[in-house]
C-alpha cells in the first residue's frame, strides 16, 4: 500500500458553485476526492457592458471622491474592461484620487494588485457595515461610485443616498439562473440520498438558491437529516456564505479565515480527524457514501460489503444481528443466509484485514481495537 495515501480518498464532494469551481474541483481531486459540479447559480458576466463603460468614462471626466469596491473579481473584470476600452490609464488615474472602500480581503487583494491601495477595509465583508463607516464618517454632497457583487444592490445604494450622497452603480457581473437546472436538481437529490459526503459552497446567493431548490424537491428535511446524522458534511468558505445555511439549520462547517484555501483545508482537517475514523485492528475505518476506506486507502467491496460496513461501524464494537443486516442490505430477502453470504463475500474481498469479527450465535461486529483500562 502507498504510505502516504490522499486523505480524501473515497469521499464523493458536491461543488455548488460557478466562479472558480475548476480551481476547487482540482484541488480537491488531488487530494483524492470524486467530485462533481452543480453550480447552483449561473454568472453573467459583463452586464451591459456599453454601460459600464460610459460610466467608466464618466469617472474619468469628474472623478468620485469615494470608489466602493465589493468584489476581488467584479473589480478585475471592470479593470479588464476598462483595458480593452482602451481607457485604463484614465480609469487607474480617477481611481487614485477617489478613497477606495474595500469589502472584505478578497476585494483589497485585487485592489492591491492593480497597484492601488484601499483606504479602508469591510473585514466582515458586509455591506451594512461598509454603509455605517462610511456615514458615520459623513457622505452628504459626496459622489460615490459602488461596483456592486452579483446580487445586486444590497441596500448599501440607499443607505448611502439617504445620507446625501449622489451614487453610480457599476454592474460587472450578476447571478443568473443554474447553466444547468437538470444537474443541480439531480445533485440535490442525490445529497439528500446519501450519495455525497460533502458539499460545499461559495457564495451566500448560490447557498440560498441551493437550499430553495431543495425545498421545491421536498428533500430538504432529508437533507437536514443527514447533516444530524453526521452522514454530509456542509462547508462554506466563510461566515457570509454561512449564514443561509445556518438559518436552514444545515450547521455548516467554516474557516477561520474566508478563502478557497481555507475551505479545502477545512474539509481537508476534517476527513483526515481520527474522530471521524473507527479504529480496527488492522488501521483506521472510514465509511463514506459510495466506499470505504482503510487508513485511507479505499477498499475493494460491493455496495452490500459497503451497507455491511456502515452498519456496523455506526455501533463500533456492538453486535448486529443477521436480521439487522438484512434490514440494510439490498433487496428484501428475510433469509438469515443472505447475510451470511453477503459478510462472506465483504471477507473475501477484503483478503487478509481483519475487519469483520463473528460473534457466535449472535451475528458480527467490527474487529475494532480495545481501549487499555
Amino acid at each position: 500500500m502507498n504510505s502516504h495515501p490522499p486523505v480524501l480518498a473515497g469521499t464523493r464532494i458536491l461543488v455548488t458553485a460557478q466562479r472558480r469551481s475548476a480551481d476547487l474541483a482540482s484541488a480537491l481531486q488531488r487530494r483524492g476526492a470524486q467530485v462533481e459540479v452543480a453550480p447552483a447559480l449561473g454568472v453573467e458576466s459583463h452586464i451591459d457592458e456599453p454601460s459600464l463603460i460610459a460610466r467608466s468614462r464618466a469617472l474619468i471626466k469628474n472623478p468620485a471622491d469615494i470608489v466602493v469596491v465589493t468584489t476581488g473579481v467584479g473589480f478585475s473584470s471592470w479593470l479588464e474592461t476598462a483595458e480593452t476600452a482602451g481607457l485604463l490609464p484614465q480609469l487607474e488615474k480617477a481611481l487614485r484620487q477617489a478613497r477606495i472602500v474595500a469589502r472584505g480581503p478578497k476585494a483589497r487583494g485585487a485592489i492591491q494588485a492593480a497597484g492601488l491601495s484601499p483606504d479602508w477595509v469591510a473585514e466582515s465583508e458586509t455591506s451594512a457595515e461598509m454603509g455605517e463607516f462610511l456615514v458615520a464618517e459623513g457622505v452628504e454632497d459626496q459622489r460615490i461610485f459602488i461596483q456592486q457583487h452579483g446580487a445586486g444592490d444590497d441596500g448599501l445604494t440607499g443607505t448611502l443616498t439617504d445620507a446625501g450622497a449622489t451614487v453610480t452603480t457599476l454592474v460587472i457581473y450578476r447571478w443568473g439562473p443554474p447553466p444547468d437546472p437538470d444537474a443541480l436538481r439531480r445533485s440535490i437529490l442525490e445529497t439528500a440520498a446519501g450519495q455525497f459526503d460533502c458539499v460545499t459552497f461559495t457564495s451566500a446567493p448560490a447557498a440560498a438558491a441551493w437550499i430553495q431548490e431543495a425545498q421545491d424537491c421536498g428533500v430538504l428535511g432529508d437533507v437536514q437529516a443527514l447533516v444530524a446524522a453526521d452522514r454530509l458534511l456542509v462547508a462554506t468558505v466563510g461566515p457570509i456564505t454561512a449564514a443561509p445555511l445556518v438559518a436552514a439549520k444545515l450547521s455548516p462547517l467554516v474557516p477561520d479565515r474566508g478563502r478557497l484555501g481555507a475551505l479545502i483545508r477545512a474539509v481537508v482537517l476534517f476527513y483526515s480527524d481520527e474522530d471521524h475514523a473507527t479504529e480496527v485492528v488492522d488501521g483506521q475505518l472510514r465509511v463514506r457514501a459510495s466506499a470505504a476506506t482503510l487508513d485511507h486507502v479505499v477498499l475493494p467491496i460491493s455496495p452490500s460489503g459497503l451497507e455491511v460496513l456502515r452498519l456496523l461501524a455506526s455501533r463500533p464494537g456492538a453486535v448486529a444481528s443477521r436480521e439487522d443486516l438484512l434490514e440494510v442490505l439490498p433487496g428484501d430477502s428475510a433469509d438469515p443466509h443472505a447475510a451470511e453470504v453477503a459478510v462472506a463475500r465483504l471477507r473475501e474481498s477484503l483478503g487478509n484485514l481483519r475487519v469483520v469479527k463473528t460473534v457466535v450465535k449472535r451475528g458480527y461486529r467490527l474487529d475494532v481495537v480495545q481501549e487499555s483500562s
